[in-house]
């Protein structure tokens, strides 16, 4: 990295991050416990939040240079935010973490090659919706025109590098073109209505998880709810806030709360956490966005998890039966963290009958999925993957349940890793639900 790069980065630093929050960190240890990183890496302090927010400072005050080094240890960094909220002082080290991401990729030089590739997946791919479907027309046909059976069956994809030959076998049937293109814009309730709600779509979760999406709007319905899905909506903004592109984050949450601010409903709902988890921050994302302030701040009090929605409007009321079977829960870690919604998903696991629910150790710790870093860092994210599936293992589960798409793909990763595929099975807390309100006693 050039010395005017570092410079550069250096003023960032001390432009963007709050100092007061570097300043609030006491050092006192409470977060190293729950940061899968500092565990992996045998206790070693720079991988750990506290390190991490060190190393931030010492840069801000001139003590540190803003080399590769920095660079790797914050990218290493899950954003998983479980320190959050055992920290006495409330350090929100999430922010610290994106502001300092993001100085860091606006200010350095990348190669054509990877300038390129964030340019075509930040600002192309994800913003626009129709080529994210554009591309699942073609995932779609890969996978029922007998191609991806003839991939698999020559063993071809070991070619690719990592354990992306592992993550194809785990992606989920893709819906049909038609079906992509059907999706209504209202659902009545059935019977009376009660509530009157807008569901947040997402990217993938409304293309790659389509029948995910349906059956938590199938639920919503169940339990009196008007459910209208905004045409205009768009990607949340996640991918982009955690990975530098901050200010394409701000762009689309912008257009996502035109879309909903009018909308005269209770709740705005959705099944992801790593969406929810910016959209009920966008009030901090455009805090100082004039104009806009108040705008996210009234969008993000409306954000809330379809399980929170179901609680409040006793599904567990509901006649719930499946078969005999061990189920255990693994923790979105947004979910968790930010928008602090563990005990819902729990109690509506608990309300089906046949069933047991048995409480998996460090459930709350990161899977090692983390939007993209199961890609990015494949040797850590596999390593916490690992270890995660040796807590599973404890449970004796037949069921891994999850409220979020990148997560419930690493757990489908973790079953194919152990060979579990015949005895275990990883599936959407919604898609669940749906099986178990159907389900002939």
């Amino acid at each position: 990295m050039k010395q005017q790069v570092k410079e550069e980065i250096q003023k960032g630093f001390k432009e963007r991050l709050d100092y007061d929050e570097l300043l609030n960190c006491m050092r006192c240890g409470f977060c190293l416990p729950s940061c899968p990183t500092y565990g992996q890496t045998n206790q070693y302090e720079a991988a750990s939040p506290r390190g991490r927010i060190a190393l931030m400072k010492g840069v801000v005050d001139g003590l540190i240079e803003p080399d590769d080094s920095i660079e790797d240890q914050l990218n290493l960094c899950l954003g998983c935010r479980a320190c959050e909220p055992v920290c006495p002082s409330g350090v929100k080290y999430g922010h610290l973490l994106e502001d300092a991401r993001d100085v860091i990729q606006q200010k350095k030089k990348h190669p054509l090659p990877v300038k390129m590739l964030r340019h075509f997946v930040f600002k192309e791919l994800f913003p626009n919706k129709q080529r994210i479907k554009n591309i699942h027309y073609l995932l779609s046909f890969y996978q029922k025109s007998g191609m991806q059976h003839l991939l698999q069956k020559s063993n071809v994809l070991n070619i690719l590098p990592g354990n992306l030959a592992q993550m194809e076998k785990v992606i989920p049937k893709v819906p049909s073109k038609k079906e992509l293109n059907q999706r209504p814009s209202f659902r009545q309730a059935e019977g009376k209505t009660v509530r009157k709600v807008a569901f947040f779509t997402g990217c993938l979760m409304d293309t790659m998880f389509m029948e995910t999406n349906n059956a938590t709007m199938k639920l919503l319905q169940k339990v009196g709810c008007d459910v209208i899905i905004p045409k205009q909506q768009g990607c949340c903004g996640a991918l982009h806030a955690h990975s530098g592109e901050k200010e394409m984050a701000k762009q689309l949450a912008k257009a996502n709360i035109e879309a909903f601010e009018k909308l005269e409903v209770d709740d705005i709902v959705l099944n992801a956490g790593g969406c929810g988890a910016l959209l009920i921050e966008y009030d901090h994302l455009l805090k100082n966005e004039e104009g806009w302030s108040e705008r996210a701040k009234a969008f993000s009090n409306k954000v809330k998890d379809f399980s929170e929605i179901l609680v409040e409007l006793d599904f567990m009321s509901h006649s719930l039966g499946m078969d005999e079977q061990i189920m255990t829960y693994q923790d979105s870690c947004h979910l968790r963290n930010v928008m602090k919604t563990a005990s819902a998903p729990r109690t509506l696991l608990q309300s089906i009958e046949g069933t047991s629910f048995k409480e998996m150790q460090e459930s709350d710790q990161c899977c090692g999925s983390a939007g993209i870093y199961n890609i990015t860092e494949q040797k850590m994210s596999m390593q916490i993957l690992d270890y995660k599936m040796t807590k599973v293992k404890e449970t004796n589960a037949h069921t891994i349940v999850t409220g979020n798409p990148g997560c419930l793909l690493q757990m489908k990763l973790g079953i194919s890793r152990e060979g579990l595929d015949s005895k275990v099975r990883a599936v959407h807390l919604a898609d669940l639900l749906l099986e178990a309100l159907n389900e002939p006693r």
